[in-house]
């Protein structure tokens, strides 16, 4: 099955992809998990559940969930600490309509016909809310403890992805380093739309031209205004000149949001604390620069944080949603 692909559109691929992106527009999400936790230290995951509903009764586009296999002390972030994929599952079940997103699935460190089925599997249980984000991994540490080779990461992660397309479709042939697959068994279930939506994180030791041809769409991170519109705008040529169609573009940001609206931004790892009215101002101009979606995350916020799911609901998503 093809994608259909409209005028002024993004191809359609399932219900989160072309809920949360859309041409022009940017959308905000959230980055699990919804809570605040110091440098080195685990989240304590109480009320996640809660907050994950809280969110999405506010209006957020999506959840984020990242893959953190070893809790690796000088990186400093465990991430969400729960399996991302066993988490996807509770989460289908929790809630009705937000989109539940992977930022990023380590590709290397997982079998691409066990990441294929895990993810076809939360698409289908959540009626296609899945975004699979993708990445060749960033913690040294971690590829030794799975026998798996850093250096050779960037080719595991263009075999795993080309495993998964491959066996999106039915009673498939592929042969790669991951496998051989002879047109005579299939995996099952298959995504809810046509593929797997598949967004690929930074660079994942490729090339520029072969992540516009193989991605859905690009994760990327903050950057400078000029900076970030030359990446963009870099990004969109290669699509065109690889004959591709349009494709979202969405990146992270830390955000600790302060109770006076008109407080002044001051800058915070990848990203910034400030009142909602300078956020209000960065995200119109990453939307103007091409951003579709922006994956606020929380776990520096100093203000309880259904207080300030509230204030960003109402003094946001109001223009962008």
């Amino acid at each position: 099955m093809l994608d259909i692909i409209e005028k002024n559109a993004f191809p359609r691929i399932n219900t989160a992809y072309n809920e949360v992106f859309k041409p022009g527009r940017l959308s905000i999400g959230l980055v699990l998990p919804l809570e605040a936790y110091a440098v080195g230290a685990a989240p304590k995951m109480r009320d996640h559940i809660e907050a994950a509903r809280l969110a999405e009764e506010l209006g957020f586009a999506a959840l984020w969930l990242r893959d953190v296999p070893f809790n690796v002390p000088n990186f400093g972030d465990p991430g969400q600490v729960f399996d991302p994929f066993v988490y996807l599952g509770a989460l289908a079940y929790a809630t009705d309509r937000i989109a539940l997103g992977t930022s990023s699935i380590i590709l290397p460190l997982r079998h691409p016909a066990h990441v294929a089925k895990s993810a076809a599997t939360a698409d289908v249980l959540s009626d296609g809310r899945l975004l699979l984000g993708a990445a060749s991994g960033d913690r040294p540490e971690e590829y030794p403890a799975m026998a798996r080779s850093y250096p050779d990461r960037g080719a595991k992660f263009r075999d795993c992805v080309d495993y998964i397309r491959a066996v999106g479709q039915p009673y498939p042939q592929h042969v790669s380093t991951e496998g051989k697959i002879s047109g005579d068994i299939d995996l099952l279930p298959k995504p809810a739309g046509p593929r797997l939506p598949l967004l690929i994180t930074g660079g994942s030791q490729q090339s520029p031209d072969w992540l516009a041809r193989n991605g859905d769409g690009w994760m990327t991170y903050p950057r400078n205004a000029a900076a970030q519109g030359r990446v963009i705008a870099d990004y969109r040529q290669r699509l065109i000149a690889a004959d591709q169609p349009d494709k979202p573009i969405m990146q992270s940001l830390y955000v600790d949001l302060l109770d006076t609206a008109d407080a002044p931004a001051q800058p915070i790892h990848l990203g910034f604390r400030s009142g909602t009215t300078f956020l209000h101002r960065y995200l119109r101009e990453v939307e103007e620069l091409g951003v579709n979606h922006v994956a606020l995350n929380l776990r520096f916020n100093d203000a309880p944080i259904d207080t300030t799911l509230r204030r960003l609901a109402n003094d946001l998503l109001p223009e962008f949603t």
